[in-house]
């Protein structure tokens, strides 16, 4: 990969990995209930799981979704019912001493979300339309990308995660809290709406 389309590849990560999104949403709930310490496992997820869906759809995935519609409105759905449950459970937090009961999204789990995740998909056909042209080095061109997301995408991602946690240490007040937590699941209510437009 020559270096302007290198650096143009790196932009669009950075763009995309810090922009507002249900990825970040939700590491900005689990910091601000988990803390840091225990959201990592979820912020190192998301590169994986986005590595493992960009080889996919280099692989020939996105052709299927182009001759299966269907494949994405399911989807679509499945990502949009899982938002709406994270509201929900939002909306009814209490307070921030009944999450050590509770458990962050774990590794695994933040890497298959990428997988109902719209924006994601998103990323992934255009990241493979635009920087990973066909031919020979097609394999290495794709694991530059992938690595590329990953180590754009982390450092953004931790910013998300660190901002909850910072909030964590300014709301004491249940009151305050409880703002918080519903502002986030109404911002995660309005992010499954807006997976249909």
């Amino acid at each position: 990969m020559d270096p302007t389309s290198l650096m143009a590849l790196a932009i669009y990560a950075f763009v995309m990995s810090i922009t507002p999104g249900p990825n970040n949403l939700m590491l900005t709930t689990s910091g601000l209930v988990f803390g840091m310490a225990r959201t990592w496992p979820h912020i190192l997820g998301i590169p994986f799981g986005v590595a493992v869906q960009l080889s996919a759809v280099g692989a020939g995935l996105g052709a299927i979704f182009a001759l299966e519609p269907r494949l994405q409105v399911a989807l679509k759905v499945i990502g949009t019912l899982y938002l709406l449950w994270l509201a929900a459970k939002l909306w009814r937090a209490g307070e921030l001493r009944d999450a050590s009961m509770a458990r962050p999204i774990g590794f695994f789990q933040a890497a298959a979300f990428q997988f109902v995740n719209p924006k994601a998909w998103l990323i992934a056909g255009t990241v493979i339309a635009a920087f990973v042209a066909p031919g020979e080095g097609y394999a290495g061109r794709l694991a530059m990308v992938c690595l590329v997301f990953t180590v754009i995408g982390i450092p953004c991602m931790s910013v998300w995660a660190a901002f909850g946690a910072g909030l964590r240490q300014v709301l004491k007040d249940r009151r305050k809290l409880l703002l918080v937590n519903r502002t986030m699941a109404a911002l995660a209510a309005l992010t499954a709406v807006l997976f249909w437009l």
